[in-house]
């Protein structure tokens, strides 16, 4: 009996493949990014550029360096106006603080009832409410004035705040619904048991759970009421009701002797506030529209 061997031929060593490259594809996607991100920013850079320039050479100086300096467009600019500046500013802060309140406290009740109450007619008032989603907010403007020139209302803030706490928002009720349905159900029934009521539940479980969401409803509401013109254009007759966009609307005449670099002045100190809110609540924002699904 013979045994014969086979000699296995030694295998190669196995190839030390070189990770793939990436530092080229992502720095051109950030040099990408970037000169997006430039175009974008360049009409806020323009606006900040021709607020120190003077009004004669705002549209014949087009580079975003000025060849002459003019600060006194502040100056000028913050007293230009029937009413001192700070009395728009001050006028939008209660209008923007006030509205935001309101749609916190009524957003989150209509939210928390369609995410964690079971009652008869839940899913048809909610399809209703995603429903006033989709209706333009033009169609509603003379029945609103109408109604609103009935109660009296008209040159009152009223007309700009009611609305905010009465749920009329459907995108914020949806937005905390996402939310609100993601939290475990399991709270809920342990808050009963101990005896709390629903409200109880929303006091204090739900709602200290609901931050993020409550962050990106008062940011999305800051900016949207801050830059709101229709509106008080619509309602507010006497300047010392007006808000800062109607108040920079007043460097524009119809004569065509706009002061633009008093109007841009104004405008980029308009900005400030919202900046600076969204620089505050930016992390909630992020974590508030990541656990909402509105990506």
């Amino acid at each position: 009996m013979s045994l014969t061997l086979t000699r296995v031929p030694a295998s190669a060593p196995p190839s030390v493949e070189s990770p793939p490259r990436r530092g080229r594809p992502r720095f051109l996607r950030h040099v990408l990014l970037s000169g997006v991100g430039i175009v974008m920013m360049y009409p806020l850079l323009w606006m900040i550029s021709s607020s120190v320039k003077p009004s004669d050479s705002v549209f014949t100086d087009e580079g975003l360096w000025p060849a002459v300096f003019d600060f006194g467009n502040y100056a000028r600019g913050w007293t230009a106006l029937s009413e001192p500046f700070e009395i728009y500013l001050v006028n939008s802060l209660v209008i923007v603080t006030l509205s935001i309140i309101g749609n916190l406290l009524s957003c989150s009740l209509a939210a928390y009832a369609f995410a964690r109450l079971r009652f008869t007619g839940r899913k048809l008032f909610f399809a209703m409410m995603l429903g006033t989603m989709m209706l333009p907010g033009h169609v509603l403007v003379v029945p609103q004035y109408v109604m609103f020139d009935r109660l009296g209302w008209l040159n009152t803030y009223y007309p700009l705040l009611v609305p905010h706490f009465l749920a009329t928002n459907g995108f914020y009720i949806f937005l905390m619904v996402q939310f609100m349905r993601s939290l475990p159900q399991e709270l809920d029934d342990a808050a009963r048991i101990d005896g709390c009521g629903p409200f109880r539940t929303f006091w204090k479980i739900v709602m200290p759970l609901c931050l993020p969401a409550f962050a990106t409803t008062a940011i999305f509401t800051f900016i949207s009421v801050w830059n709101e013109f229709f509106s008080p254009l619509l309602y507010l007759t006497d300047p010392q009701l007006y808000t800062v966009p109607l108040a920079v609307r007043q460097f524009m005449d119809s004569e065509g002797q706009s002061q633009w670099g008093e109007m841009f002045a104004m405008s980029f100190v308009s900005l400030a506030p919202v900046i600076g809110f969204f620089i505050a609540g930016q992390k909630y924002l992020v974590r508030g529209i990541a656990t909402t699904g509105l990506r």
